[in-house]
């Protein structure tokens, strides 16, 4: 009887033992194909997640939706949106954090024979924008266009809105005169041929905002934050050596390949470029600045995309370094 003991004891310790070593667990809703799996894969196959204290646990999720459905109602403790959404949240009371993820954006792409050269020549053209009327790569274009060119992009062109995958064939296809679309369509657009018009990051520096403000980024709740500050403070640190390895290891992008989707070489180069182009620096992020980027956002997208958010909540931005 007592030997027995002994051995459930010493299983139920080493069971303990190997719970512990492998941290705790942290589950991450995301896109099923969304390209921060590509971070997430790196953490996982380097083992960045048990090295920094917590055990990573990917959720794939059919749309952004769904995981935020899913980290709402407690059955996710991470997923992937913008800042904006975050001071959205916070503004109507919901202690949510975001961590840096990424600084790239898209742009507008128009066809290599177009004879679009700036935006003012895209007046009366039919432009296909991925994201809908409050996407925010549209609504910082519209006040570039205003301010640089006196055009008011919304009156003056026709436009067709659809997922981003619709709008990549729409524009390859030249169904659509230009084309507005997350980064890495945006990079395939222009492996197969298409010619960039302008970068969003470049007319957002025009506006005088700060094209280093990472835009996307990991959710979290204060609430964890508070009771399990060491897993979050890991996941940081984790993601941040992952993007190191992926700034600096071509032989790390091979390996990942067959995640990501890529039909030519020249496809595979321009997101991994887009990839790197996209990792933000290492530092806190500039309040300041991105206050300026929501003040514009709540000028444009009202309280459709801003809700109650009219300044930058205190406590968006997680500031336990990543």
């Amino acid at each position: 009887m007592a030997k027995r003991l002994l051995c459930a004891l010493l299983l139920f310790f080493s069971m303990l033992s190997l719970a512990w070593a492998d941290g705790a667990p942290l589950r991450v809703a995301v896109l099923k194909f969304g390209t921060v799996n590509w971070e997430l894969d790196t953490i996982k196959h380097h083992k960045l997640d048990a090295e920094n204290g917590f055990s990573l646990q990917v959720q794939g999720m059919a749309g952004g939706s769904a995981a935020k459905v899913a980290f709402q109602g407690g059955e996710a403790d991470v997923i992937v949106s913008d800042w904006l959404w975050v001071a959205r949240q916070r503004a109507a009371g919901k202690d949510y954090v975001f961590i840096p993820y990424s600084k790239a954006v898209g742009g507008v792409l128009v066809g290599k024979d177009s004879p679009a050269q700036s935006l003012a020549d895209l007046k009366g053209a039919k432009v296909g924008i991925a994201g809908g009327p409050l996407d925010k790569s549209w609504l910082i274009l519209r006040a570039y266009a205003e301010q640089s060119a006196g055009l008011d992009l919304a009156q003056q062109t026709e436009q067709v809105y659809g997922a981003p995958p619709l709008i990549f064939k729409s524009a390859v296809s030249g169904d659509v005169d230009a084309a507005i679309n997350f980064w890495h369509f945006m990079a395939k657009m222009e492996a197969s041929g298409m010619r960039k018009l302008i970068d969003i990051a470049d007319a957002a520096k025009a506006l005088g905002l700060d094209p280093e403000t990472p835009l996307l980024g990991y959710v979290v709740k204060g609430e964890m934050l508070r009771d399990n500050p060491d897993a979050i403070k890991g996941f940081a640190m984790a993601s941040r050596a992952a993007k190191k390895i992926l700034a600096n290891d071509d032989t790390e992008w091979d390996r990942l390949r067959p995640r990501m989707n890529a039909k030519t070489d020249a496809q595979f180069d321009a997101l991994k470029a887009g990839f790197r182009a996209g990792i933000p620096a290492n530092r806190p992020i500039d309040k300041e600045a991105a206050n300026r980027m929501l003040k514009l956002m709540v000028r444009l997208g009202g309280e459709k995309l801003l809700g109650q958010a009219k300044e930058l909540p205190d406590g968006t931005f997680f500031m336990g370094g990543n």
